[in-house]
């Protein structure tokens, strides 16, 4: 028998090492294989239960598969699915955590529809006249004109407004009808009338001292459209107003004995 040498004792030991490094490449593929199976099997399981949830409209259950599906398996699309249900269900500013705030032209049209209505809804006209902006270029519609007229309205942008208010009027059909939640029940009016008042707010804006030329556009919305309830609203305001302004200038001064 050869005596043992440390050359045999080298061999041993690099043997032992690939021994062990083969050991831990295959028990590594078969984690990754396991994993694997695992992942998608929850991925089916959440899918099935996102169709189940949609079926029965529960919206909870909706986000709920949702939100599991897209850490299993994110991607741009169901991101934007997400936040979508989200807004759907009056969460805004969860929708907003999922895509963000920012005007990006390059984001999906699902997108831009949920930041729009999530800031709007929020009371952010600055931020969500930006994504109504990328709305209307990409589809011109007489619906999206009047909130991007009202938008611009709330934030001064006069001239903004005037062309809104212009494309609409010019585009509007006669059976178009713009719904109205402020009120209880709700109710809708014809766009024209809605487009029409926008005309005497716009015209109140220019020039606060026209409160006679606000109020004939208003007279004619609600001529138009006889239960428009917010446009009577701000008849009356602007009426107090004018009657309040007369008062101070038909009252005299008071003087010294």
């Amino acid at each position: 028998m050869k005596p043992y040498n440390q050359t045999d004792k080298t061999t041993i030991t690099k043997f032992t090492q690939m021994k062990n490094i083969f050991t831990l490449l295959v028990i590594g593929m078969m984690t990754f294989t396991s994993f694997s199976q695992s992942n998608t099997a929850l991925s089916k399981h959440f899918e099935s239960y996102y169709e189940q949830m949609k079926e029965q409209g529960d919206m909870r259950g909706v986000i709920n598969a949702l939100t599991h599906l897209n850490v299993l398996s994110p991607s741009e699309a169901r991101k934007d699915t997400l936040a979508y249900f989200y807004s759907k269900a009056g969460q805004y500013r969860q929708a907003l955590s999922i895509l963000g705030t920012e005007k990006n032209t390059s984001d999906s049209d699902i997108a831009i529809e949920v930041k729009a209505i999530s800031l709007k809804a929020l009371n952010q006209p600055q931020l969500a006249v930006q994504q109504f902006d990328i709305m209307f270029s990409r589809k011109p519609d007489v619906f999206l004109a009047y909130e991007l007229a009202d938008l611009n309205l709330q934030i001064g942008k006069i001239v903004e407004a005037q062309t809104y208010i212009k494309y609409g009027l010019e585009n509007t059909k006669e059976d178009d009808m713009l719904p109205f939640y402020e009120a209880n029940p709700p109710y809708q009016v014809p766009l024209k009338a809605a487009l029409t008042y926008q005309q005497g707010l716009l015209k109140y804006n220019q020039d606060k001292t026209k409160i006679d030329e606000a109020l004939k556009f208003i007279d004619q919305a609600i001529t138009m459209a006889p239960e428009f309830k917010l446009a009577k609203q701000i008849k009356e305001l602007l009426q107090n107003q004018k009657q309040a302004a007369a008062q101070e200038t038909t009252t005299p001064q008071n003087q010294e004995d």
